[in-house]
């Protein structure tokens, strides 16, 4: 089995690409979805936030507020690295729960993880390959405007609070350029999709 990250910036298009990938047969996971698995309640994860970050951050039903906690961490940087540290070994443990399992079903899969903090947390080193999805940084800017519905201040702010871009593409064993249109992305992540194969 291959094992592949896959990372890249906020809103630079990594779903797009990930799709793309399961629909032509790799196995992907999505870490934010292990994340939000980790701090539903009941889970060591939520205890651990609560811990640290107060019942504050817990809605009436106590589950996690997280546009609280996201308010919280995106303006202070020695929070955001506490919220990680916290997080992230739960988040590896499940996603390596995950490739055990894939590689059990299908010795020959190309499994898929997407994380966005895989570079910062060294947890790309746990895969064979790793891809780096980018886009120019204007439309990058444009899209985490639209999406989340932020002014450019609040936008800037959580790109910069990331690793840069041209840092995460040092790592890369494989970039994805989406700056273009969906065909391009498309066509890029094919190519990259093939060399993938060429290398189980």
């Amino acid at each position: 089995m291959l094992k592949v990250g896959l990372t890249g910036s906020i809103a630079v298009g990594k779903t797009h690409v990930c799709k793309i990938l399961e629909a032509n047969g790799c196995r992907v996971i999505d870490a934010d979805t292990v994340a939000r698995a980790v701090v539903e309640p009941g889970q060591i994860g939520l205890d651990r936030i609560v811990e640290h970050f107060g019942e504050a951050v817990l809605t009436d039903d106590g589950s996690l507020d997280r546009p609280k906690l996201g308010a919280i961490v995106f303006s202070d940087p020695a929070k955001r690295q506490l919220l990680n540290s916290l997080l992230h070994p739960l988040v590896i443990e499940a996603q390596d729960e995950w490739l055990k399992q894939v590689e059990s079903d299908d010795p020959n899969a190309i499994a898929v993880v997407d994380a966005a903090l895989m570079i910062e947390s060294g947890g790309y080193e746990r895969f064979d390959e790793l891809i780096v999805v980018w886009c120019a940084p204007e439309i990058q800017l444009g899209r985490l405007m639209e999406r989340n519905g932020l002014s450019e201040s609040e936008a800037r702010k959580r790109i910069d609070s990331q690793m840069s871009q041209d840092k995460k593409k040092s790592y890369a064993s494989f970039l994805i350029d989406t700056s273009g249109s969906f065909q391009d992305t498309e066509d890029r992540t094919l190519d990259v999709l093939q060399k993938l194969r060429e290398k189980i």
